[in-house]
């Protein structure tokens, strides 16, 4: 993060703008424009070339939380999102977002305590919730009741709202993507020893802390499943994927 990017982030827990400096940053957003294009060129109107995009990038961030010291399993979740986003839609941005939130305040990797901006912001749980993004709704309204300080209550109120509109939120390809990461929750979930420093702290990323996300996003995995809301789930699911198996390759 260059210095000016991060003074316009200070104080949040949230904010954690790209640094093109860093070589996976890069990878991020040229893999995700280039998504976007391989979808117009399959002749997906430009809307749905744009959610094939956010749900590559949203994968990429994803497994950045989920997984900080290994950027290779961020750029291994991108594709594997785009891939499936292209043949069974995109879904639900909201949920994505939802997710992100969610696992980066579980994990702490800023290193900055919640703000009350920032718990307004994770009202984007009565957004899942509206939208029946239920699960992802769930996450990110409970993220701040797991973190050692500044919890708060409000936007797991948010998670509670009635659904009022629901966008299709099923395909085989979501579902067997998220079916594929639930075998590998015991490898993805195990305790493991972290060294990446906090974006705005002068300690690493706590491996207590990082495990709990973990936990939390393969059991938001697992509610999408039984509710058959796996397309905006599509980059959790990717980004589980590619940690779990990096995970599983590196074990003796």
């Amino acid at each position: 993060m260059s210095s000016s990017d991060a003074s316009l982030a200070r104080g949040s827990a949230l904010a954690r703008p790209l640094d093109f400096s860093y070589p996976s940053n890069r990878v991020a957003a040229a893999g995700s424009v280039g998504a976007g294009l391989v979808a117009a060129a399959f002749g997906r109107p430009w809307a749905q070339a744009a959610g094939v995009a956010g749900a590559a990038f949203l994968a990429w961030a994803t497994a950045r939380e989920l997984d900080p010291d290994h950027p290779v399993t961020a750029n291994g979740a991108l594709p594997v999102a785009a891939a499936v986003a292209l043949l069974g839609g995109a879904g639900n941005p909201l949920a994505g977002l939802a997710v992100l939130s969610g696992v980066r305040l579980i994990a702490g990797t800023t290193g900055e305590p919640a703000t009350r901006t920032d718990h307004a912001g994770l009202l984007q749980s009565l957004l899942a919730a509206v939208s029946g993004e239920r699960a992802a709704a769930l996450l990110v309204g409970a993220a701040p009741l797991l973190t050692p300080v500044a919890r708060s209550p409000i936007p797991a109120a948010g998670a509670l709202m009635p659904t009022l509109a629901r966008r299709a939120g099923f395909s085989w390809g979501s579902a067997l993507l998220a079916a594929s990461v639930l075998p590998l929750a015991r490898t993805l979930s195990a305790p493991e020893a972290v060294t990446s420093p906090c974006d705005r702290a002068s300690r690493p990323v706590r491996a207590a802390e990082l495990q709990l996300a973990r936990h939390a996003a393969a059991l938001t995995l697992g509610a999408g499943l039984l509710t058959r809301r796996t397309r905006g789930l599509v980059p959790l699911a990717a980004a589980l994927l590619t940690v779990a198996a990096r995970r599983a390759g590196s074990r003796p």
